[in-house]
């Protein structure tokens, strides 16, 4: 399991030393600030506490939490400039992505706590006779498994409903982002969750099945790869516990030919270059009918051309380095086997020489089959276009995948948009003439290899409750008395 999940804590240039992790800084390859790693009795004894401090709060009001959640979205607007820095530090994301994470988190924190009692209201049935009714009910403790990705984004987005049903949370985050992991620690302390209810755990992932079979541990949510993925659904699963699994996505895009081809390739490499391309919810293939292939070409080239790699401190700058260099090397792996079986390069895919995880954006086309910009997850700046002979075409090959996170259509025609979006695409998320992106409003998810369950919106923060069906009739009155 330990090798499956260092896909999660992934990629990552942290440095095992002994009982410590070393950071790495992305952008120049030097070494940042080490953290001393929690021993495996520790970890125990951390579920044991959170269980116990889950059983006081599940007591709480819907109120009482969604003081505490709220005071957690204030503190992180406080400190947002601080949080921000950190994420550039510690996995190269620009200074502007790390202070809309923020952001996102904040606000995130602010619609649950506004609207969980909305999503855990009892709910009525009428079935013809005594009262009934579906209530929700605290599952437990919850182990979050996160990535390296989006750091603050993906913990608070299983926490904030977590705590907002009544659970109790450990985080164990990748390992290359691991002051990222104790500040998300200390913004929810400060905020008044009861410091045993939600701990963050600086474990190696040779730990994590241990931690999954802990009797203390009501159930687990992972996002990272899909070998990550079926290592924790095993594991889960050989104890019958619930798990969440948000995982990989090669997501498609349908360029249609009555879309506007400027507009459609501005759309296009902004759903590419989310987070410099390092998210599993990026736009990874552009299928495009033929008849407008060689524009869009062009288009596309022009807009990923914009993506200029910059210092990632710097206000302004639109491309990072990628998270660490052995990451960077496999995407570029993944560029040039795709061209040394017939893609073409139209932009980029050089490494540059500089110290650090650099890597330009990048177009490919004459993208099939085969070649790794086709069947795999490219986790960086590359955009794959695939050539499709009209729109039943184009939809076969964005089903003809092994993912199904997020998919998009560009088209002039919305309600053309909205059929093929609703009731064409295999994936969670369908975005007609904008680039696919969560929100806490909306549930969020995959099927297929990009995994099971959902985040956000009702859905999402039921996934972690006890969905209780309760009948209730009175008693009838008995005739006579115990006595005759």
């Amino acid at each position: 399991m330990t090798e499956q999940l260092e896909a999660t804590d992934v990629r990552a240039d942290a440095t095992k030393r002994g009982d410590e992790l070393q950071t790495v800084n992305p952008a120049t390859g030097e070494p940042g600030k080490s953290y001393p790693r929690m021993s495996m009795d520790d970890a125990h004894a951390a579920a044991a506490a959170a269980h116990q401090a889950y059983r006081n709060w599940r007591r709480t009001s819907f109120d009482e939490r969604a003081g505490v959640v709220r005071k957690a979205a204030a503190i992180l607007r406080q400190r947002k400039d601080e949080l921000a820095q950190l994420m550039t530090d510690e996995m190269g994301k620009t200074i502007d992505d790390g202070r809309a994470e923020v952001e996102k988190c904040a606000f995130h924190c602010d619609w649950f706590a506004d609207h969980a009692h909305e999503y855990l209201a009892d709910e009525r049935v009428d079935i013809g006779g005594p009262e009934a009714f579906v209530t929700y009910n605290p599952m437990g403790l919850i182990l979050a498994v996160m990535p390296w990705n989006f750091p603050f984004w993906q913990a608070f987005r299983a926490v904030a409903p977590a705590l907002m049903a009544g659970n109790g949370m450990l985080l164990k985050h990748a390992s290359n982002v691991p002051g990222c992991a104790l500040a998300i620690e200390d913004v929810l302390h400060e905020a008044g969750v009861p410091k045993d209810l939600f701990r963050t755990l600086l474990i190696p992932s040779s730990d994590v099945e241990a931690l999954i079979k802990d009797d203390n541990v009501a159930a687990v949510t992972l996002t990272g790869s899909v070998a990550a993925g079926k290592a924790v659904a095993t594991a889960a699963g050989s104890v019958l516990k619930k798990c969440v699994l948000e995982l990989g996505g090669s997501d498609a895009y349908l360029v249609l030919e009555d879309a506007n081809i400027e507009a459609a390739a501005k759309i296009a490499a902004t759903a590419r270059m989310v987070n410099g391309g390092q998210s599993c919810i990026a736009g990874k293939r552009f299928i495009v009918v033929r008849d407008i292939i060689e524009e869009f070409e062009s288009a596309l080239v022009e807009a990923m051309r914009a993506y200029e790699m910059g210092d990632p401190r710097r206000e302004g700058t639109r491309l990072g380095p990628m998270q660490s260099v052995k990451a960077r090397d496999e995407i570029h792996k993944q560029v040039t086997d795709s061209v040394a079986k017939g893609a073409r390069l139209l932009l980029g895919g050089k490494v540059p020489d500089r110290p650090g995880a650099w890597y330009p954006a990048t177009v490919l086309a004459d993208v099939r089959p085969g070649q790794p910009a086709h069947d795999e997850e490219v986790f960086g700046p590359v955009a794959a276009i695939v050539a499709a002979e009209d729109e039943r075409d184009a939809i076969r090959i964005a089903n003809d995948s092994e993912f199904g996170l997020g998919s998009g259509v560009l088209t002039g025609d919305p309600d053309r948009g909205r059929r093929i979006a609703a009731e064409e695409l295999d994936a969670g998320l369908s975005f007609v003439n904008e680039n696919v992106r969560s929100d806490p409003r909306m549930p969020f998810g995959g099927v297929k290899y990009s995994g099971y369950g959902r985040e956000c919106g009702a859905f999402g923060i039921r996934e972690f409750t006890n969905i209780k069906s309760v009948h209730v009739k009175a008693l009838e009155h008995s005739v006579g008395s115990a006595t005759e």
